[in-house]
């Protein structure tokens, strides 16, 4: 009889213990307010085949929590869909980068972005699938080759790089919703950036790319 008494008490001191692990990975995440993405979703996977129901609790009222604009939170309207977007954290993290990767784009007679005039007279019910191709286009393409030797740098593009990866799902949800339908003028502006992109070398279109960072954000911000 003791013996099992002393085995569950064991049990309970580790799952109390793991507990308070996974509520110390939640409050981080919670106040980085979408920081650290990556993390909370190999967390959550962990606490899943652990069976922590206090851990499903606590993710519920994250994902609650999260979906609160904060005061540096804009509401972006693509057509019928509308996302929040942390803009405030994201310009201030690239305006903190910018002189730096911009120094870093041999070839400045090019534009990814803006050349030519990739970006311009979109009509209003195209904005949504364009700026779902663009999204996944950072993610999966530029931030993986955006890596420096300065670990200031890297941290900032991680942070963009995050901020990005929530924005791609938002626009997924959409995407899934038939809210982000994609026309032939979408498909033709994207088709475009992915040539201006390819025409280089990995390192220096992911570079030129996160460099024109300023020119997607303006172009969401001015969306009507």
């Amino acid at each position: 009889m003791l013996p099992r008494v002393v085995l569950l008490i064991e049990m309970y001191i580790t799952s109390a213990i793991y507990n308070v692990y996974i509520f110390v990975c939640i409050t981080i995440v919670l106040f980085s307010k979408g920081n650290d993405t990556v993390f909370l979703e190999q967390v959550f996977q962990e606490a899943e085949m652990k069976g922590s129901h206090l851990f499903l609790c606590l993710f519920s009222m994250c994902c609650w929590v999260d979906l609160i604009p904060t005061a540096g939170d804009k509401i972006l309207h693509f057509g019928a869909c509308r996302v929040s977007m942390s803009m405030t954290e994201i310009r201030a993290g690239f305006t903190a980068i910018k002189a730096n990767i911009q120094a870093r784009d041999p070839i400045r007679t090019l534009s990814i972005l803006s050349h030519p005039h990739s970006l311009h007279k979109v009509n209003s019910s195209d904005r949504c699938c364009i700026t779902h191709h663009l999204f996944n286009f950072y993610v999966d393409k530029v931030f993986k080759h955006c890596k420096t030797e300065d670990s200031y740098v890297n941290r900032k593009i991680s942070s963009i790089a995050n901020s990005f990866l929530s924005m791609k799902r938002k626009l997924e949800q959409c995407h899934e919703q038939n809210q982000c339908v994609c026309g032939q003028e979408s498909t033709e502006k994207f088709k475009q950036i992915l040539a201006n992109y390819e025409g280089l070398n990995v390192t220096n279109a992911a570079m030129k790319s996160l460099g024109e960072l300023d020119i997607l954000l303006d172009w969401m911000e001015k969306s009507p």
